[in-house]
């Protein structure tokens, strides 16, 4: 009468305890890895302002000097030369660090494999289960 290959309840109940945990402890460890490898793109991100800055300030000491004496020679005055170079120089720092405050943002920081697998082993366990 009754199969000897059904599982009782609490066999069910003790195979559905493990398969969650092991669920839970691989998401587990995919998301702290995922959080690292966007930590390391965060890092990455921190070092491009960084970089932006110096060749910010680098480049308004030595090159925008040159630049304003060379537009002077060729006959604009001093103080538009020094307005026309000032403001490309700043264009281009803003690119730089609109660039990296791009890739810092939290949306990209975030775990969204983690979050995918998660949601495909709910569906996975519900179907499991709903034909159990």
């Amino acid at each position: 009468m009754n199969d000897p290959h059904e599982k009782s309840s609490a066999g069910l109940l003790g195979d559905t305890i493990t398969t969650v945990t092991s669920l839970i402890r691989n998401e587990v460890t995919l998301a702290r890895a995922e959080v690292s490898e966007n930590m390391n793109q965060a890092a990455i991100a921190v070092g491009l302002i960084a970089g932006a800055l110096i060749v910010a300030l680098v480049s308004l000491n030595v090159l925008a000097a040159a630049l304003v004496v060379g537009l002077t020679n060729l006959g604009l005055d001093a103080g538009w030369s020094s307005v026309l170079v000032g403001g490309v120089l700043a264009i281009i720092a803003f690119a730089m660090v609109a660039k990296g405050t791009n890739d810092l943002k939290l949306s990209k920081l975030a775990p969204t494999r983690t979050a995918k697998n998660v949601r495909r082993d709910a569906e996975s366990l519900k179907e499991t289960y709903n034909d159990a």
